[in-house]
């Protein structure tokens, strides 16, 4: 669950983020921020969904299970009206116990199936949609994954083409997460894909990356209003999401964090975690000026 190598893509995310200051204002009427954003046709409470993360229950120290894990997390996202997201890789019950939570919501969850050849890929985009899921992403940043090979489970980069054919036969809002760039932005855009996530997969595919923060300004520069922009990577508290909000993304995602208070605390630790960063974005919300978190204007920040 760490960073690869060195670590420093993981610290890249960390300190990308925390390298902006927020410029405070309080010389205005902004009382009660609108946190409400539209989410590829959901209405989320906040700007913020529970990254996909698998692999917890052996990951994290194997006090819970992969089921308690993934349905403490959807069921805590749905119940404070926002959206968690599921993971995908070997052994197979991350993908499985992923689909059976997202059946119990009745399809409030959003799974990510891994860059996989094509047989398996769309088994899973099946399984996926069976499962009642609106939405369907890909981390084309597991493309490096050499465990997963080394299992006999290759996953690969998808060219311009073959993603824009993968997208096509989908049929349902895509994502596409691990952009790091603006020409991968500008060219998801060219395939399809509804919506991207700034992502270098928490620092854990590549070292020596640089953090999301970092690079996420010129793909919003490049792709904003073209495409949903999500980016995730070092966010932690409420501040941070207006940071990102800010340097473009028109929502984030938060992995460990989610995965920490699921394992600790189930549920209940999932909504405690939700509220409370929900207030603090709302207070950040406030103490810049800012009235809502679909319109957050850059110049709320110092870099």
């Amino acid at each position: 669950m760490g960073g690869l190598g060195t670590g420093s893509a993981f610290a890249a995310n960390l300190k990308s983020l925390a390298a902006f200051r927020f410029n405070m204002r309080l010389v205005h009427d902004v009382s009660e921020p609108d946190t409400r954003i539209d989410f590829l046709g959901q209405s989320l409470t906040g700007p913020f969904l529970a990254a996909p993360i698998g692999g917890v229950s052996f990951n994290m120290g194997g006090k819970i299970t992969e089921a308690a894990y993934i349905s403490a997390v959807l069921d805590g996202c749905a119940q404070a009206g926002i959206m968690g997201c599921v993971g995908d890789g070997v052994p197979d019950f991350i993908h499985q116990d992923g689909y059976a939570a997202i059946k119990a919501l009745d399809g409030k969850g959003i799974p990510f199936i891994k860059p996989w050849a094509d047989a398996e890929f769309f088994d899973k985009v099946d399984k996926a949609l069976a499962a009642g899921a609106r939405i369907i992403g890909m981390d084309i940043d597991a493309a490096g994954l050499i465990t997963l090979k080394q299992m006999g489970r290759p996953v690969s980069p998808k060219s311009p083409k073959r993603l824009g054919e993968i997208i096509n036969q989908v049929k349902v809002p895509f994502i596409l997460k691990g952009v790091m760039s603006a020409a991968d932005a500008k060219m998801a855009v060219d395939a399809g894909a509804r919506a991207i996530v700034v992502s270098n997969h928490g620092g854990r595919v590549l070292d020596h990356t640089p953090g999301a923060a970092d690079v996420l300004p010129e793909i919003a520069d490049a792709v904003k209003g073209q495409v949903v922009i999500l980016a995730d990577g070092g966010v932690r508290t409420g501040g941070d999401i207006l940071k990102m909000l800010a340097l473009g993304a028109d929502a984030v995602m938060i992995g460990r964090p989610f995965s920490v208070a699921a394992v600790g605390g189930l549920k209940e630790g999932v909504s405690h975690y939700i509220q409370r960063i929900a207030g603090e974005l709302m207070t950040a919300m406030v103490l810049t000026g800012t009235a809502r978190a679909d319109s957050v204007d850059r110049t709320i920040l110092r870099g």
